[in-house]
């Protein structure tokens, strides 16, 4: 079986058919001391795929980072301790005298590119500058999804401020990433001045589970360059998925500290006006108890009351609203232990609290003109986030049963620049706009109806709800029980109200925890703690690589034909390591056998595909696209080296490739001398 050469590589990877042969390098295609190949070997078969339990490394204590796209914070706890998770030191910044327990995602560089501050430090000193000083200064807000949305990242990949200025994004990361870490170590060190170095430190990031590999590993990068892990121990790093995380944390969770959303109260809708799920789950309670036995055992074995009560397969979603995504998983819980199972891949869309932002943005530039908007943005960026500040502490007092009118401010340099720019003044524009539920205040407001506001909120929540909808209309959810609504935009009474309306008519129960804001954040300290708790995921692509088939007419189509030394071959087959939606176990291991093609050769290369779509056949279908490469380094001394039972140039290399965790990763190892090998996937060179 034997990999495509889409860079003048030639050569065979070990596998279940004697059908596959040697590549040809393409006429013309390049060749240097340090391209990549892969020789013949006698096909074998292929092992089938085999659980490994993971190694878990030394480390003292687990700090993680909830990098979010609105707000971001950390938290930690000790290995002697893991379950007693430490918050970071609130924030002050916001509202006078109010401290908080995250701290908004902006990052504020000097007009050189340096770092100054991260958070309300970053925000109030930005808000303070001249508004001709602060054209100069590098102000990156909300810049989390750009990750996510672009669909050519690369280590290059630019970001903009919102002076419009450009710089790389993986310097962005960094920055912030760095300010966590020495937040963080210094909190440590206070703490336990015993600590040893940070050697013993686990760090944790969290990120969307829709996000591709590229994003992943480009957060990962980010983590280098900030100096939280070193690439020789990259162990020390774990990516968690943010609704899982959530999961984690939400199993362990007292009935106590849920709350049911049918139980609301008809007043303004805040989170602490509805009862507890409690007393609305007795009678549940007493129909779903099992034997004592099992329920003692999954209470000993740190699983909270809601999860003894469950009855053993029930399943269950998590919709985790954050800033800049939704992100919904469902999850089996397994017993005895507690563990987690997929049973659907993640999925969601950019339907976070941003949209909210977005909707009223527009509805700024239909009563001022786009054209405007764009110029007061560029020329007054300071301005512009002071505006964006004010019409985010509204959007929090929304609420679905809230009665009268929520007044904004504008920033005196809005209306002064609206004045010189038109040559009359905003109330001007108000009465002359089409937008007859925005008026003007008397002192000195857009003054909004709570039904103007609400309707801001609707093209986010319905797409939030269509898309829940369509993931408990798939057969592989069908009996969920519950609906976890968690993250930031969770606390949102519209949106908790929009869901139970749509979603408690089903019988399903929607359920929010109490600290809804911080569960993906004390999740991903616990997960860190942990890291099998979930133990089966679903592959969201298909990975594969391109191979040669022996041709068989009526099944290969001709144009795939390839004659060389008489034999009939079909090109680009794709042959493939995992398939969209298959169940992959924590630790399983996809195996395959390559050999330098060349003795010297320093480096074998193979190409990565994927595609959306099960049933692909060969590499150039539609959907499949190249998505990255396997890299195995060879150590100069071992390259073309004798070894017995083998021709120089033909020794074996075995790479393991894992897709059940939170990445992808591989392993491999030189099977004539037992050594590993330097093995890595990039996603991010394409």
């Amino acid at each position: 079986m034997l990999a495509v050469p889409e860079m003048g590589l030639q050569g065979l990877y070990i596998g279940s058919s004697p059908e596959r042969s040697p590549v040809p390098s393409p006429p013309g295609s390049p060749r240097t001391q340090e391209s990549c190949g892969i020789a013949p070997l006698t096909p074998s078969q292929s092992p089938k795929p085999e659980v490994r339990a993971p190694q878990q490394a030394s480390f003292s204590v687990v700090v993680a980072i909830d990098f979010g796209t609105t707000s971001s914070g950390y938290a930690f706890s000790f290995a002697s301790d893991p379950e007693a998770i430490h918050m970071m030191r609130k924030w002050e910044g916001g509202d006078p005298g109010v401290a908080h327990q995250k701290t908004p995602t902006c990052l504020l560089l000097t007009p050189e590119g340096a770092f100054h501050s991260f958070g309300y430090t970053a925000r109030d000193y930005y808000h303070d500058l001249d508004p001709e000083e602060a054209r100069d200064w590098l102000y990156f807000e909300k810049f989390k999804m750009k990750i996510h949305s672009a669909t050519d990242l690369t280590l290059k990949t630019q970001l903009e401020a919102v002076n419009g200025k450009t710089m790389p994004a993986l310097e962005v990361f960094a920055h912030a990433l760095r300010f966590f870490r020495e937040h963080a170590l210094q909190e440590l060190r206070e703490q336990s001045p015993s600590l040893p170095g940070k050697d013993t430190v686990r760090w944790v990031l969290t990120v969307p589970a829709i996000w591709k590999q590229p994003a992943k590993q480009f957060m990962r990068e980010a983590a280098y360059l900030a100096g939280l892990v070193s690439r020789e121990n990259a162990e020390q790093l774990l990516i968690a998925l943010e609704p899982e995380a959530a999961s984690v944390y939400c199993r362990k969770l007292r009935l106590h500290q849920l709350l049911d959303l049918s139980g609301r109260a008809p007043g303004g809708g805040r989170l602490g006006e509805r009862r507890s799920i409690d007393s609305s789950f007795r009678q549940a309670r007493e129909q779903l108890r099992r034997s004592r036995h099992s329920r003692t055992f999954l209470v000993e074995s740190g699983v909270g009351e809601l999860w003894a009560e469950m009855q053993a397969g029930d399943r269950y979603v998590v919709a985790d609203c954050g800033g800049g995504t939704v992100d919904l998983t469902v999850h089996q819980l397994e017993q005895p232990h507690g563990t987690l199972k997929e049973l659907y891949k993640a999925s969601g869309g950019p339907y976070g609290a941003v949209g909210v932002d977005l909707a009223f943005e527009q509805l700024l530039c239909r009563i001022f003109g786009e054209d405007f908007i764009a110029t007061f943005k560029r020329q007054r960026p300071a301005a512009w986030v002071d505006l964006t500040i004010a019409f985010e502490a509204r959007k929090r007092t929304a609420g679905p049963h809230r009665a009268g009118a929520l007044n904004i401010s504008l920033p005196f340099s809005f209306i002064d620049f609206y004045r010189k720019q038109r040559g009359h003044n905003v109330e001007t524009a108000l009465r002359r706009s089409s937008v007859n539920f925005v008026k003007w205040s008397s002192q000195g407001m857009l003054r909004m109806s709570c039904e103007a506001m609400n309707e801001l909120f609707q093209p986010t929540v319905s797409g939030i709800i269509q898309h829940i909808e369509a993931l408990l209309a798939r057969p592989e959810v069908q009996g969920v029980k519950l609906l976890f609504l968690v993250g930031g935009f969770a606390e949102s009474a519209v949106l908790q109200h929009a869901v139970q309306a749509a979603l408690g008519a089903r019988g399903l129960r929607v359920v929010v925890p109490h600290d809804v804001g911080l569960t993906i954040l004390k999740g991903a300290v616990l997960f860190g703690q942990a890291p099998g708790v979930v133990r089966v995921r679903r592959s969201p692509l298909t990975y594969g690589v391109g191979v040669l088939n022996r041709f068989v007419p009526g099944r290969h189509p001709p144009e795939k034909l390839l004659v060389r030394d008489g034999r009939r071959w079909c090109t680009d087959v794709f042959e493939r390591f995992v398939a969209a939606e298959q169940s992959v176990a924590l630790g399983e291991e996809v195996r395959r056998s390559y050999c330098p093609a060349r003795p010297g050769q320093r480096r074998v290369l193979i190409n990565l595909y994927c595609c959306a779509a099960e049933d692909a056949r060969f590499i150039t279908d539609p959907g499949v696209r190249k998505c990255g490469a396997l890299s195995l380094e060879l150590e100069p001394a071992d390259c073309g080296q004798d070894t017995a039972g083998a021709p120089p140039g033909r020794r074996e290399i075995r790479a393991a490739m894992q897709f059940g965790d939170t990445e992808i990763k591989v392993t491999a190892v030189d099977v004539s001398t037992n050594r590993s090998v330097r093995a890595s996937i990039d996603f991010l060179s394409n």
